[in-house]
């Protein structure tokens, strides 16, 4: 499998080549004397591309092709050091070393001369091995009618998922029965049998909603830790905020939890539950609670199920029937039709054949349906299909794992390289798809499509993987964005074992790095200290990732001085892996970075977020000018950036913000950073006026506070030039200060979203908005009473957040056909508000609902209750009397019934 590894080095080479002949327009270029030479290598390897998938398609019984592959792969990463090590070498040199540039010029020629050699002795014995040019559409029949279906968009609502009645009634009237002690509810299943998604249908139905108090679900997985699990279950209930968890011991968060919910009727879900050890350190934090209280669990082991209640009776979960694995397959293959279509009618026998051979397994049927909703809709391909998911006396997992196979075999290189980057995650995590998207970019997988940015095609592959089943979405954003996905853990076992062999990827949980390998990124999941003996793979490796959750919980127990020490085994980082393009160490607790850091040029992500960085970074730090993302978010220490960021001339995303006190970034010279697309936070200063702010014209989200009311209309004035610019926030420095009354907001015709932190004087009328505005978020606005009316006729305003100090009057009234576009409504803190009135046809698509410490509020509205299209109505810190009332009279007039979730404690009344 060499096809991975010859696309990222062409696609790195290609990247150069073009970077560095921008360079050569100004200066002398890094490739000076060797341009076209490495032109041929890319060239060489771009054309042994071509011949790759039908090698990687012949090795698996030829060990002849498997060899001939293998040396592919070892010549592309031949290339791919020889290169990164030049130009490293160019652009660190010192003047001595100039004199001897001659020289070093004549070596490298004559090692990329033995490398196209060696590509040329290779290419020589292809035709040996049968391997010939492979393209994607090779063998279909030319004359025969072919068309590609229409894909719907992956942040569809709809869930294709097949109903199993029996199985739900079974478990509604296990989950509602109302019995004095917590019971256990289990699900039992192999992988793949889809255990969890019964498990979520269930825990998102009304019915479930509605009948407990309060509910959680976590995640628990192979990599079990405790205290991830507890502060899960915490997050969900909303007993405490993320800062808050952080600080507490793990034994207080068991009783924090048990108070919570002791006094509630709870349902918490245990998804993916390995052991009996798990349940035995998990139980103690689940008290009697109220009367009928759950606790429901997906586990693949029936001892673990009946181990945690002797007394339950575990619902062993069946594989789908033939014609369940049908309709479920054309739902994939086929989105938004109903089954297969008439005009393709000669498809039906094949899909009845292939469904047979998934075995029942709903991951199997939903993952080849997500193959062939990518495939031409013809009988010959359709056949191909088939033909590969052939065996006879295989294990019903290693089953699943062939399919699996099967679909990943089919992404072409670049979404190969996009599916594998995710097995550096752990187990189970949700995975901002933000952060995902701008480590892909940094990594160099993503081709070139016209004008579009990195990030665009980026999100284009994300889409595809999505639509191709081999990602599930996590959350959605309010305005539909996904932004967190998730891998389910046979497809990351697919990317671990695929990873392994392209040499693309390794894992440390804790174990020894031992003997080099050749892997090109090395992933730490674990708080032991061998970091030096990664050491070994400074050569090979291009990306270090941390994520050893376990190093923060006992750095934190540590005095100072062994954080230092802690933090001194990792400075070999600096001094050996000169050739990193990713530096993450997020969460990891270092207190300083040396001026080595700047040797790193390579680099073109690092992310130091939650990092225990005191005082200030490096000056050295400057020299990274190839990076393109630095997250310093969380670095609560952190008090000055030094003024050299605007070296960093290819800086895309500069993440800076820390909720007490960010560190200082007024003074920053910006004008150099035309590439940035994110900057949401950052202090006001002079690089507004000084152009710093004009030149963002790349900049989609800007966000900048303790701004004078003075300078907004120069910001505002200046954003109405930056066209790509989709989200705004702008937050006054004082309570003195107030946004002007002729805000320039009317020409910012590309602006979705818009956050105001400050006094409002006059709103602006509906016509002086952006007209294009979808979200509006407001606080200590002190809006007047009219302001309302305003806000109203919106024409396309899908979110509006009024929080803390943003209308402070008691009556609050929505007139008759007001927000016609409204979805989703949140009043947060409105302190003074008693009364709120909501007229007939007002909020027409409302359906996500959200009233939050509003403690004078006596009742919801009446015409709320009357919009047939409420789905969700949370409620949180509002007082018992009105949440009781909610519950037991209100919650029958709602023309449809909306999913109630609260976080108010209503014990005192049953």
């Amino acid at each position: 499998m060499a096809e991975v590894a010859v696309s990222t080095v062409v696609t790195k080479l290609t990247e150069l080549l073009v970077e560095q002949a921008a360079v050569a327009a100004v200066s002398v270029s890094q490739l000076a004397g060797v341009r076209e030479q490495v032109e041929n290598l890319k060239n060489e390897l771009g054309w042994m591309q071509s011949f790759l998938r039908d090698a990687d398609a012949k090795q698996e019984g030829n060990d002849r092709v498997r060899m001939w592959v293998s040396e592919i792969r070892d010549v592309a990463f031949e290339a791919e050091e020889l290169i990164e090590t030049y130009v490293y070498k160019t652009t660190m040199q010192s003047s001595l070393d100039k004199v001897f540039r001659p020289f070093h010029l004549y070596k490298v020629r004559t090692r990329i001369d033995k490398i196209l050699s060696k590509i040329k002795s290779i290419s020589d014995r292809r035709e040996t091995y049968g391997v010939v040019v492979m393209t994607r559409d090779d063998g279909n029949n030319s004359n025969e009618r072919l068309r590609h279906w229409r894909q719907p968009s992956p942040y569809s609502e709809e869930e294709y998922v097949i109903e199993l009645e029996d199985d739900m009634r079974l478990l509604f009237t296990q989950l509602l029965a109302v019995e004095p002690t917590p019971h256990v509810v289990s699900i039992v299943g192999m992988g793949g049998l889809g255990k969890t998604t019964l498990a979520k249908k269930l825990y998102n139905h009304t019915r479930i909603t509605n009948h407990f108090e309060c509910k959680a679900w976590v995640y628990v997985s192979k990599e079990y830790r405790r205290r991830d699990v507890l502060q899960g279950i915490l997050r969900d209930v909303d007993a405490l905020t993320r800062d808050e968890m952080e600080k507490i011991p793990e034994e207080e968060l068991v009783n924090k939890l048990r108070n919570v919910l002791s006094e509630k009727r709870y349902l918490v879900v245990l998804d993916d539950i390995w052991g009996m050890e798990v349940w035995d350190g998990l139980k103690s934090a689940f008290p009697r609670g109220k009367m009928g209280s759950k606790i429901l669990l997906t586990t693949r082991n029936g001892d673990v199920a009946l181990h945690a209640d002797a007394c339950s009776n575990p619902h062993q979960l069946r594989t789908l029937t033939e014609d369940e694995s049908f309709r479920l397959l054309c739902n994939k293959a086929f989105p938004g039709a109903n089954g297969i279509p008439l005009e393709l009618v000669q498809l039906k026998s094949l899909a009845k054949e292939i469904v047979v051979k998934c075995g029942g397994l709903p991951l199997a049927v939903v993952v080849v349906g997500g193959l062939l909703s990518r495939k031409l809709k013809s009988s010959g391909e359709w056949k191909r299909v088939l033909q590969n998911i052939s065996w006879h006396l295989l294990e019903e997992q290693e089953k699943i794992a062939r399919i699996l196979a099967l679909s990943y075999n089919d992404l072409p290189p670049h979404l190969k390289s996009c599916f594998l980057y995710l097995g550096l995650f752990p187990e189970g995590v949700n995975i901002q798809t933000k952060k995902l998207i701008r480590l892909w970019v940094a990594e160099g997988f993503l081709l070139q499509e016209g004008e579009e940015t990195a990030e665009g095609v980026a999100q284009k592959y994300l889409n595809e993987l999505i639509g191709r089943c081999m990602i599930q979405v996590g959350t959605v954003s309010s305005l539909g964005r996904v932004k967190t996905i998730r891998i389910h853990h046979l497809l990351r076992d697919l990317s671990l074992s695929k990873g392994k062999e392209e040499y693309f990827l390794k894992i440390f949980q804790g174990d020894v790095a031992g003997q080099s390998t050749k892997a090109r990124r090395h992933s730490m999941h674990s708080c032991h200290d061998r970091y030096d003996s990664l050491k070994h793979n400074a050569g090979h490796s291009r990306s270090l990732l941390f994520f050893n959750r376990e190093y923060n919980d006992i750095v934190r127990k540590l005095w100072h001085p062994l954080n230092f020490q802690q933090e001194k085994k990792l400075n070999f980082i600096y001094r050996k892996f000169k050739l990193l393009r990713v530096l993450e160490l997020d969460g990891v607790r270092v207190v300083s970075l040396p001026s080595l850091i700047g040797d790193l040029i390579q680099l073109r992500y690092l992310g130091l977020r939650k990092t225990n960085l005191e005082k200030k970074l490096p000056p050295s730090i400057g020299n990274l000018q190839n990076l393109q993302t630095l997250d310093l978010r969380y670095c609560c220490f952190l008090m000055k950036i030094p003024n050299v960021i605007w070296k960093m001339v290819n800086l895309r995303h500069l993440l800076l913000y820390t909720p007490f006190d960010s560190p200082d970034s007024s003074h920053l010279r910006m004008d150099t950073l035309t590439n940035l697309q994110t900057l949401p936070h950052i202090e006001a200063g002079n690089w507004i006026v000084d152009g710093g702010l004009a030149n963002m014209i790349n900049l989609r989200q800007l966000g900048i506070c303790e701004l004078s009311g003075q300078m907004v209309n120069s910001v505002l004035s200046t954003v109405q030039g930056l066209h790509n610019l989709h989200s705004l926030s702008l937050s006054l420095q004082s309570e003195e200060d107030e946004f002007p009354i002729f805000m320039q907001l009317s020409q910012c015709t590309h602006l979705q979203k818009l956050s105001l932190n400050g006094k409002i004087k006059k709103l602006p009328d509906p016509h002086e908005f952006p007209p294009n505005l979808l979200k509006l978020t407001l606080h200590n606005s002190h809006l007047q009473k009219e302001s309302i009316a305003k806000l109203e006729r919106l024409p396309n305003l899908k979110v509006l957040i009024l929080g803390k100090g943003a209308y402070n009057w008691p009556e609050l009234n929505f007139n008759g056909e007001g927000f016609p576009q409204l979805h989703i409504l949140r009043l947060v803190l409105l302190k003074e508000l008693e009364e709120w009135t909501v007229e007939e046809n007002a909020m027409p698509r409302l359906e996500n609902m959200v009233i939050d410490r509003c403690e004078k509020l006596k009742k919801i509205p009446e015409g709320l209750k009357a919009i047939t299209s409420l789905k969700k109505l949370k409620i949180i810190g509002m007082p018992v009397e009105f949440e009781h009332k909610l519950r037991t009279k209100d919650l029958f007039d709602f023309t449809n019934t909306p999913v109630i979730e609260s976080t108010t404690d209503i014990l005192a009344i049953d």
